[in-house]
C-alpha cells in the first residue's frame, strides 16, 4: 500500500486514517484513534445489512460478525482519496476455530479531525476453507 501522496489541497490527509484502519482490521486494536466516538457505519453483507452510530457499536458489530482467534492480515489492493476521505478495496485473512478464513471488501470512509467519522462497507462474507477451495476449483481469476 502506498499513501505517500495522500494529502490534498482541501486539507484532508488520509495517510494516518488508512494506516490506523488497516491496523484495527488486523488486530481489533486502536479504535479510539481510528474512529470518531459517534462514527456511523453502514455494513452490507451478502444477505444482511447492519448499522451502528458509535465507535463502540462498530467494534461490537465487528466482533460479533467476524470471529477470529487472533490477529489477521489485510492486503490493500487500492486506496483512492475522495473529497471527504478515501475508498479502499482489500482482502482479509485470519484464523478461527482451526480454519483459515478469507473475505474481500470495499469501503468508503469519511474523515474528520484525523479520524473516520462515517464508514460504508460492502463485504463478500466470510469464506471458510471449503468455500475457498470450491472457488479455486470453479473460477480462474484474471487478476488474483
Amino acid at each position: 500500500m502506498t499513501t505517500t501522496q495522500a494529502s490534498r489541497a482541501d486539507g484532508i490527509d488520509i495517510t494516518r486514517p488508512v494506516a490506523d484502519l488497516v491496523r484495527w482490521l488486523e488486530t481489533s486494536e486502536g479504535a479510539e484513534g481510528t474512529f470518531a466516538p459517534d462514527c456511523f457505519a453502514d455494513i452490507s453483507l451478502p444477505q444482511w445489512r447492519l448499522q451502528t452510530d458509535s465507535r463502540e457499536g462498530l467494534a461490537a458489530v465487528r466482533a460479533d460478525n467476524h470471529p477470529t482467534d487472533g490477529p489477521g492480515s489485510v492486503r490493500v489492493e487500492r486506496v483512492e482519496q475522495t473529497d471527504r476521505g478515501f475508498v479502499m478495496s482489500f482482502e482479509e485473512r485470519w484464523q478461527y476455530a482451526g480454519q483459515h478464513w478469507y473475505c474481500r471488501e470495499m469501503l468508503r470512509a469519511d474523515v474528520g479531525g484525523g479520524r473516520i467519522v462515517e464508514l460504508a462497507v460492502a463485504c463478500t462474507g466470510d469464506w471458510d476453507e471449503a468455500t475457498q477451495q470450491r472457488h479455486a476449483q470453479e473460477v480462474t481469476l484474471q487478476r488474483p
